[in-house]
């Protein structure tokens, strides 16, 4: 009898294998693949056997979404696979918004927005998804106000009310933390703050809240957002589990959960 429910059990085990959905998800490595990684045995149970690529390549992983070869990655935030679609008439949409790797607002000499005085010098991008991520945050500051369909294009030329009149430069948004101290205050990019020691939830002034557009996302083709597999990804990616790993891991604040 031991040996009939040994076997039994064997293939059991083995039809739950067969049967569990296979799902393709490519993803850059940190934090994305590691939050993947955290959460594939969870899924297993579920019977959704998780595939995790590896790519460095943002381009690469839209292309390979639009043909088939990914069921959906995770690199990319909601203004950049909008880009893509009108760019190259691809069809991509939003499975679900997991975390925000945040801009903010950054000064040597003023420890509040409310600080800044009249004619202040301020630096964003100059390149034109960050440059108008910057003027967003700024609007959502209270300094600034932009033309109603400025969107996330907006340019310093779309600002309609400016009542501390600040001037704004536009510098590579990599080479603006060396010119933080010069300055009245700077707009600088999550990337480009950690290395040069500033965290956002301890050094910023204004700092992107979860509202923002720029919430990284499970990304899948039109038409694939419902199905079970991908549901149960974002659900095991908006989970404790997940906020948990965000909150050990990136303390500076470096990336945000988003849900």
């Amino acid at each position: 009898m031991k040996k009939i429910a040994t076997l039994a059990a064997a293939i059991l085990a083995a039809s739950l294998l067969n049967a569990q959905t296979k799902v393709k998800v490519g993803a850059t490595p940190v934090p994305h693949a590691e939050m993947l990684s955290l959460i594939k045995d969870d899924l297993k149970e579920q019977g959704v056997d998780l595939q995790i690529i590896e790519m460095t390549d943002y381009v690469i992983l839209n292309d390979a979404l639009e043909s088939g070869e990914l069921d959906a990655n995770f690199d990319q935030h909601i203004p950049y696979m909008e880009s893509t679609n009108k760019e190259k008439g691809y069809h991509l949409v939003n499975a679900g918004g997991i975390h925000i790797e945040p801009i903010a607002l950054y000064s040597k000499k003023f420890s509040k927005v409310s600080d800044l005085g009249k004619k202040a010098v301020v630096v964003i991008p100059n390149d034109p998804t960050n440059g108008g991520r910057a003027l967003l945050l700024l609007q959502k500051a209270g300094l600034i106000e932009l033309r109603k369909d400025a969107g996330i294009t907006a340019t310093p030329l779309d600002i309609t009310k400016n009542p501390l009149k600040l001037k704004f430069k536009e510098l590579d948004a990599a080479s603006i933390p060396r010119v933080l101290s010069d300055v009245d205050a700077a707009v600088i990019n999550g990337n480009y703050a950690i290395p040069a020691g500033l965290s956002a939830t301890r050094d910023g002034l204004f700092v992107e809240g979860k509202d923002s557009p720029y919430v990284n996302i499970i990304a899948v083709k039109d038409g694939r957002q419902n199905e079970a597999g991908i549901k149960a990804i974002v659900k095991a990616l908006q989970s404790d589990k997940i906020k948990k790993y965000i909150s050990e891991k990136f303390k500076d604040g470096e990336v945000v959960a988003a849900f």
